[in-house]
């Protein structure tokens, strides 16, 4: 193992919070190698690169020898974090989150290593508690103290409901912590809460309780909401290279350290070196190539990396038009295709609305030309190159 300031520096890389430093470093002195916990609810099939920032700081502690426990909420999931929530969420079914956990393993097995991490299901747990020691539970923490959590306190003052099944799930995330009898657990920044269950829990089945780390939420590609494929301002891990790159390169100069911090593999020692060169006059878009080719390799390979770059400067920098844009024909109604039913028929935005925010804020072009009249319709026999925002394009024939 490396000296432990050495490693812990590695650890805090990054970190919003470490709960507590004095006790880490005593597991840390131990010179066992100590069970880190990262337990993901697996609520949708893909992951996008705002999940990997904890599954980044589980790498951190696998390099450094320690145990890797990779949790799958099966049960958890079906009753579904509230966390953040200012409603009950929709439960999914036991077949949904077996269905997204698949894919959470392979995905996850592209940032650690998948001989080296312990992939665990809390049902088989959590099942075998059955009425009995549900209730037993529960009778370990307080109405009161539940309603501390933020969410919680704000619903519950504004009058909006709060279903029983919602109050057990911190408690059944902290009994995770007792089953698997972790030395450390990671979480988002709105994970803290339910750390901390953890954390006491432990305290009262008579074990060591967990030290904590919780990591900053990333933001989008906007810069300012949390990553979320239902805002649209997501990188998704499973998304073809090139949509990567681009979106990669669509950052600003100031987030693009933000990114670097949290996602990068590159050590502290260069990432400082590269801040020092932009501050002497480097072009920042350079730094953002190599940190887009690094996270492009990561997850479709070295050529693939290649190819985007390559892709990215044909068709940004020299204005080239995409090799391989799909072509897509749409039926118009009597009086033609409305340009925004176009854009969302053709997959180019999710909504009217975002088509028409994309048009007014000149994000659109058909056939080269920005495009600033909403209600162009387009007749049958009519072909276009439809483009939004400097990434997507799509040949339409309208028919």
């Amino acid at each position: 193992m490396l000296l432990i300031a050495e490693a812990l520096e590695r650890i805090k890389r990054g970190c919003d919070e470490l709960i507590v430093e004095e006790e880490l470093v005593r597991k840390l002195q131990s010179g066992r190698s100590l069970r880190i916990k990262l337990g993901l609810d697996p609520t949708a099939p893909d992951l996008h690169l705002g999940h990997t920032v904890v599954i980044n700081k589980l790498r951190d502690f696998q390099l450094l020898g320690h145990t890797i426990q990779f949790l799958i909420g099966d049960f958890t999931g079906m009753i579904g974090d509230p966390t953040g929530k200012n409603q009950t969420r929709p439960p999914l079914s036991r077949d949904e989150i077996l269905t997204n956990a698949q894919t959470y393993r392979a995905q996850m097995s592209k940032i650690l290593d998948p001989e080296r991490t312990q992939v665990r299901f809390n049902s088989e747990w959590s099942d075998k508690l059955g009425a009995e020691g549900m209730i037993r539970l529960a009778s370990r923490y307080t109405v009161a103290r539940l309603l501390e959590r933020d969410d919680f306190s704000k619903r519950y003052k504004s009058g909006q409901p709060i279903a029983v099944h919602e109050l057990l799930y911190p408690l059944m995330q902290g009994y995770d912590s007792v089953a698997m009898k972790a030395d450390v657990e990671l979480g988002g920044t709105d994970q803290k809460f339910n750390l901390l269950v953890g954390r006491e829990l432990q305290r009262d089945f008579g074990q060591e309780p967990q030290c904590i780390i919780t990591m900053p939420l990333l933001e989008g590609l906007d810069g300012r909401e949390k990553m979320s494929k239902s805002l649209g301002n997501y990188v998704g891990i499973n998304e073809p290279a090139e949509d990567i790159f681009g979106k990669l390169m669509s950052i600003s100069d100031a987030m693009m350290w933000r990114y670097l911090e949290l996602l990068s593999f590159e050590s502290g020692a260069t990432l400082r070196g590269w801040r020092e060169a932009v501050a002497q006059g480097r072009n920042p878009r350079e730094i953002k190539v190599l940190f887009a080719r690094e996270i492009v390799t990561r997850f479709h390979g070295g050529p693939a990396a290649e190819r985007a770059h390559e892709d990215f400067e044909r068709r940004f920098r020299h204005g080239a038009l995409p090799e391989n844009m799909p072509e897509i024909t749409l039926s118009a109604p009597q009086g033609g295709l409305a340009v925004t039913q176009l854009l969302k028929l053709a997959g180019l935005v999710p909504s009217v609305s975002e088509a028409l925010r994309m048009i007014e804020q000149g994000g659109v072009r058909l056939d080269g030309e920005r495009l600033a009249d909403t209600s162009l319709r387009l007749a049958g026999g009519e072909t276009v190159v439809a483009q939004v925002g400097k990434r997507k394009f799509a040949r339409v024939r309208v028919q």
